[in-house]
């Protein structure tokens, strides 16, 4: 069944100088963890909590605040509708940002500050929750850390989180980040019928990534 084809992805992409959505580019005069917090304060500006986030969390909001917007997509609301939305994240570093920013405040016995703020961000998918919260989505959750970016195997995973009679649609991206000014990132939304069609989906995510390396 193939019924994907009809259209491409929406998609945002953001890296530590770079943010576009659907290829457009966004103005911003920063770069690195300034540029985020640019966009969060010129697109979105609700959600004070993006403050207290890891970089690999505020990576991940941002891009899919753009998208939904982008897409015109509504706050979830309601168990049913809620549920239906899964949220699936896909990167190589995991949570190596936060966890360097941990390790500086235990480095030095003489100067020991250890955070329990930045040691709730030394899990990957603390992402996918804040963005499950954001958006009061119920569906699954996962990031899954892998050796490296793959389209055909995030399609297949993408295609098995649709195995159940609950979940219509995925929230799915690529995110990593390895210092406080180094990330990159891509978010797209994928519903049941484009997931059927793996190597069309496959084809669309590696078009997205090609766009973030740019």
């Amino acid at each position: 069944m193939i019924m994907a084809a009809v259209s491409k992805l929406n998609y945002t992409v953001i890296s530590s100088g770079y943010a576009a959505v659907n290829g457009r580019e966004l103005k911003h005069e920063s770069a690195g963890a300034a540029m985020l917090a640019e966009l969060y304060r010129e697109y979105i500006g609700d959600w004070p909590k993006f403050f207290k986030m890891d970089t690999l969390s505020k990576v991940g909001f941002v891009a899919s605040e753009l998208l939904l917007k982008e897409i015109g997509d509504k706050r979830m609301e309601g168990e049913e509708y809620a549920s239906s939305r899964a949220v699936m994240l896909f990167g190589t570093t995991a949570s190596l940002c936060a966890d360097k920013n941990y390790q500086e405040t235990i480095q030095d016995s003489a100067n020991y500050y250890p955070s329990p703020a930045l040691f709730v961000y030394t899990l990957p998918n603390i992402v996918t929750g804040e963005i499950a919260i954001r958006n009061h989505y119920r569906g699954e959750t996962q990031f899954l850390v892998v050796d490296s970016f793959d389209a055909a195997q995030m399609a297949f995973h993408i295609g098995c989180a649709m195995q159940d009679n609950t979940t219509g649609s995925v929230l799915a991206g690529w995110v990593d980040s390895t210092a406080n000014d180094d990330f990159s990132c891509f978010m797209t939304l994928i519903d049941r019928d484009q997931a059927q069609d793996e190597e069309w989906l496959s084809g669309q995510l590696n078009e997205i990534m090609n766009n973030l390396k740019q």
